[in-house]
């Protein structure tokens, strides 16, 4: 009983007003993403780090339209705190994390929504470190932008320059996260950079390495970022490799934290398989042998490839920082989603597109394979998610009907599949979830567990 008192007080502490799992994020022009909103989080941000003593943050964004006035209202804030600020202009979001560090800035704050369209936007900020602000940080946030905004003394207001060379500053490290003597010569590369933050970055990265390169989604105007391109959409991409008869395809998403990658013959590889490539490689060089992490949602086809390399796989909740708090937790260096978010600790400090896109690259010229060769040492398991809409929010965990149907359909299904229902945390669904070896299996079972949530829901 006292742990699970602490637990729950620690819970009811730790419970923030407006931060998410992954800073701010909303509609464009509702609250809280909204001009005035965050004008006083750049005042909030600004109180917080000053008292840690004067030095600037960075500021960047992505290529989304609202981009311009956030940047405008933050850097307002920040300067009636009395904190610099440093402009990087279009940045992914990896980059923002590696500059904080390297440019030993107080703090790196991020303009974007990562994945979503152009009407959504989002701040998400990084710590001296380069990675997430510890949870203690954006309390003492929240708890400023409650309070009255207040100005600093005229001679003490914070100044805004602008980083001419970040753009360079990034492309190197890039290409240093591979070995010095990789070479992509003689490889023709499709590169999407979904119109969003990558698109002056990636195509310079490979190129520079030696490869062709043909950029597509590389023209952004404020509202195509994402849009039926990246690594959200990934079909355009597996297309122009068809047509141009390139040897693979790379799919980033708009702030470029994900990755998508596309073979020679046009199937898409996904982030569980190119997690399993990545680690394989790991092995092979180094002799890996800590544990990796994927989430609640990785397929279970790499956790039985992995194992085949006496690898563990751990599983985290969903959500790109749950995983790097489990690779921590572990020491261990590789993780990701089967989104794309995908997390090489032995390379930067946060999910980085490009630079997983260059481990993946650096074992295709080390192993002479192809892409989809690599691929095949692991089997992806048909995986059907069923959404059943509910009136209110429930537990399925918490209704014996439900939890007796799940024992029978894990029992019928054994070591060669799984189930996973869960509550959603943002609608009215409980999402049903069966994988295993055989599709049509898959989908009975699912639309069969559908079912009898729906039956025990109504009862």
């Amino acid at each position: 009983m006292p742990l699970l008192f602490y637990w729950l007080k620690k819970r009811i502490t730790m419970a923030k007003k407006y931060f998410g799992t992954d800073g701010i994020r909303g509609k464009v022009g509702e609250y809280p993403i909204t001009p005035d909103f965050l004008l006083k989080l750049g005042w909030a941000v600004g109180k917080v780090f000053a008292e840690e003593g004067k030095n600037f943050v960075l500021l960047g964004k992505d290529t989304r339209i609202s981009g311009y006035m956030f940047e405008s209202a933050l850097e307002a804030g920040l300067s009636a705190a009395g904190v610099d600020t440093h402009l990087l202009g279009p940045m992914p979001t990896p980059a923002i994390a590696y500059l904080t560090r390297t440019l030993r800035a107080r703090a790196g704050i991020v303009i974007s929504a990562s994945h979503n369209p152009y009407y959504d936007n989002g701040i998400k900020f990084f710590s001296v470190h380069g990675t997430k602000l510890p949870d203690e940080l954006e309390h003492k946030i929240e708890q400023y932008i409650d309070a009255p905004i207040t100005t600093v003394e005229s001679a003490h207001l914070g100044k805004a320059k602008r980083i001419e060379d970040a753009a360079g500053r990034y492309i190197e490290f890039c290409k240093a996260t591979t070995p010095a003597h990789l070479s992509l010569k003689g490889l023709k590369i499709v590169v999407d950079c979904a119109n969003g933050a990558t698109y002056h970055i990636a195509p310079h990265v490979f190129t520079e390495l030696g490869a062709k390169v043909i950029s597509i989604g590389t023209e952004p105007d404020g509202l195509n970022i994402n849009k039926d391109c990246g690594a959200t959409s990934p079909q355009k991409l597996a297309k122009t490799v068809l047509a141009e008869q390139a040897d693979l395809g790379i799919a980033l998403d708009g702030d470029g934290d994900r990755l998508m990658m596309v073979d020679h013959k046009g199937e898409i590889v996904d982030g569980d398989e190119l997690i399993y490539i990545i680690a394989k490689a790991r092995q092979e060089e180094n002799g890996l042998n800590t544990p990796i992490v994927g989430t609640l949602m990785s397929n279970l086809g790499m956790e039985h490839a992995l194992k085949k390399l006496g690898l563990n796989l751990l599983r985290a909740n969903v959500g790109d920082r749950y995983v790097l708090e489990m690779l921590k937790q572990h020491n261990a260096i590789i993780g990701g989603e089967n989104s794309g978010h995908i997390i090489c600790l032995d390379k930067t400090t946060t999910g980085d597109g490009i630079v997983s896109a260059l481990q993946v690259l650096t074992e295709i010229q080390h192993s002479n394979n192809s892409l989809h060769d690599l691929k095949q040492g692991m089997q992806k398991y048909p995986q059907i998610l069923v959404n059943v809409k509910v009136a209110k929010k429930v537990n399925p965990s918490e209704i014996p009907a439900i939890q007796n149907a799940v024992k029978s359909v894990e029992k019928s299904l054994g070591n060669d599949g799984r189930v996973l229902l869960r509550a959603s945390g943002t609608e009215p669904l409980v999402r049903v979830m069966v994988e295993g070896i055989d599709l049509q299996t898959v989908s009975d079972f699912a639309n069969q567990l559908a079912d009898e949530v729906k039956n025990a829901i109504t009862a």
